[in-house]
Order: structure tokens, then sequence, then C-alpha cells
């Protein structure tokens, strides 16, 4: 079943593993349809093409607090900053990094191996 990004389900934040497939034309509507959404905590994107994979990470692309290339939105690197965007997550107004709030920042991610690792490099092994 192909989604529509107009979907309730799709515009709330789940915390559930739903993958939603939703068409669209190009890189630009993707990313249009990606942000149009009140939440932004964590993103993704895989890809084999550098530009789009910079545009996702730059100021015009993923509205998130977290932005990943090649790698997926389960878990947060410990030495990033952690907060979402938007109507997710608590903020950081407090404590030293407080004028960090009126700038906009997220931590990025890029996987070029042939290898999907896991956050803080958890392997779970499968014995035959």
């Amino acid at each position: 079943v192909l989604g529509r990004n107009e979907w309730d389900i799709v515009q709330e934040e789940t915390f559930a593993p739903i993958l939603y497939l939703i068409p669209y034309r190009d890189f630009d509507e993707a990313l249009a349809l990606h942000n149009d959404v009140p939440q932004g905590l964590s993103s993704a994107m895989f890809t084999t093409n550098l530009h789009h994979a910079e545009a996702f990470l730059s100021a015009r692309g993923s509205d998130c607090g977290i932005a990943n290339i090649n790698i997926g939105t389960s878990g947060a690197e410990i030495g990033g900053a952690f907060g979402g965007e938007k109507e997710t997550g608590g903020g950081r107004e407090s404590g030293s990094d407080a004028w960090k709030q009126y700038m906009r920042r997220q931590t990025n991610t890029i996987n070029w191996s042939h290898d999907l690792p896991l956050a803080q490099g958890i392997k779970f092994e499968i014995n035959d």
C-alpha cells in the first residue's frame, strides 16, 4: 500500500517500526514531503548520490535534530547534541549551551560502507 503524506498516521510521531512508502517526482519534492510534518526528532536518507546527501544535511535539507545518511534513525549517538526540532523533543534551553537554542543545529552521520551499523557499534551475532 502506497502512503500519502497527508494521512494522519504519517503526520503523527508513532515511535513504532513503520515504513511509509510515499511516491515523489524528484529530490526537492521528497525533501518538501519529509519536512512537511510537525515533528523533527530524527531523520534518515538512503542514497548513493553525494549531492542529495549533502543537500539533506545542509541548512535547506532535513529540519530534524538528527539527520543521518545511510544509517537508520534508531538510537542517538552519545556524543551528539540530542533533542528534537519543531513540535518534538524538550529543547536545549538550559546550561552553558543555552545560546545554541537560537541556532539551527543537527547531528549528522554518513555511512558509505556496504554494512548497516547500529548505534554505538551494537552487534547482533546470529549463529547458524
